[in-house]
């Protein structure tokens, strides 16, 4: 099919809840994608942090493919190689102690949410429910994940919202204290804001609120949906921050562009879950679990660090630009966001769009740039050739 009649099929049977770009994608290779039209794309989106090996990845799609003809999926009721493999692995390289697999990254939230709540009520009993938030975080679009997030306009519409949240400015310790209490159980943070712009956590910052979670036995909870699994040049952002959390989620790059997600609990949280307590029907699919298999075999150590060295490299061509349109650059490893300046970031977004490469946007002024971790130097290139032409000095 070609645009317009994939276009008409949306516009006839599906919910119209996306601001959709005008191109239907086709194909890929790398980091290069391809409409239906034929124009080839350089892509600095995949799939907002997902398609961590990029497009057409032949050891991933083998993987899939060879456990699809084995056992696509099975349950929970019972137990398969794929994802025990992956818990094994994922787990010590974390420095925690167990996983528990799921789908997505709001119901690896929600699961979170309630490791921290039953820790502190089996511990403490009622009225120590309370999760400290940070303002402009997103942590996820269900009822209870809405409500977790810190920005007003996500909590409209869909009354009534899941309570037990208060909210504090990021990097402030000040803020923080000010929304403590004793019925809080614990701090839930993104090490890296994403969709609210792209704002790393200071790192004093971090370490003070790890310090302030252990003496008051509050659960730290880093949300790394997006910046886990590589994104930031290390396993889980947390790693570069010199903290430890109770609990971390992880979900997005995971499996490399099929639906997976999770948490990890550190020893303390271990046994907080048990049979009966939580669970996801499709949570460790075999066919996803093989996939992710697939993703930490790539992330060595020499892979990570290029992912540093090619984050900086893709920040200092932009700083190169001499933009009068940025107002800033900021990120961390494969995860860059550029302020933006004299238009809007939208507009920036659709401009670069024409001209061959694909960008996201977040917070109110910000271009997001997510590219596959195995894209090339020479892909880099293409990208800011075009960056040069559109919002070159």
């Amino acid at each position: 099919m070609n645009f317009t009649e994939i276009k008409g099929l949306d516009e006839a049977y599906v919910l119209q809840t996306y601001g959709r770009n005008q191109v239907a994608i086709d194909h890929g290779q790398g980091a290069v994608l391809w409409d239906t039209e034929g124009k080839q794309y350089i892509d600095f989106t995949s799939g907002i942090g997902v398609c961590s090996l990029g497009y057409a990845n032949e050891a991933w799609a083998k993987a899939i493919y060879d456990q699809a003809m084995k056992v696509g999926h099975i349950s929970n009721l019972f137990y398969t190689e794929p994802y025990a493999r992956l818990a094994s692995r994922l787990a010590p390289a974390a420095g925690m102690a167990a996983a528990f697999f799921g789908n997505s990254g709001a119901e690896a939230n929600e699961g979170m949410i309630k490791v921290a709540r039953k820790y502190s009520y089996e511990k403490y009993g009622e009225g120590r429910a309370t999760i400290i938030t940070l303002k402009n975080s997103f942590h996820g679009r269900t009822i209870t994940t809405l409500k977790a997030t810190g920005q007003d306009h996500f909590h409209e519409f869909f009354f009534p919202f899941t309570e037990g949240f208060r909210y504090a400015e990021a990097n402030s310790m000040d803020s923080l204290m000010a929304a403590a209490g004793d019925d809080v159980c614990g701090v839930m943070m993104e090490l890296i804001q994403g969709e609210g712009g792209v704002n790393p956590l200071d790192q004093d910052y971090v370490r003070a609120v790890a310090k302030l979670c252990a003496e008051r036995d509050w659960l730290l909870l880093a949300d790394e949906v997006q910046t886990g699994v590589g994104r930031t040049g290390s396993m889980f952002a947390f790693q570069q921050f010199g903290v430890q959390p109770d609990v971390v989620t992880f979900a997005k790059g995971i499996a490399g562009g099929l639906p997976f997600g999770g948490f990890m609990v550190n020893e303390k949280c271990r046994g907080v879950l048990r049979a009966g307590d939580h669970g996801s029907t499709f949570g460790g699919n075999p066919m996803a679990a093989a996939a992710a298999n697939v993703v930490l075999d790539t992330l060595t150590p020499d892979f990570l660090e290029d992912v540093k060295r090619k984050g900086q490299y893709l920040r200092d061509g932009i700083a190169a630009l001499g933009s009068p349109y940025v107002s800033g650059i900021r990120g961390m490893g494969l995860m860059v966001g550029v302020g933006i300046q004299g238009m809007t970031h939208r507009e920036l977004k659709d401009k670069l769009m024409a001209e061959g490469l694909l960008c996201l946007t977040a917070g109110a002024d910000t271009l997001r740039l997510l590219p596959p971790l195995v894209i090339s130097r020479e892909e880099i290139d293409q990208g800011l050739a075009v960056m040069a032409k559109v919002m070159g000095a």
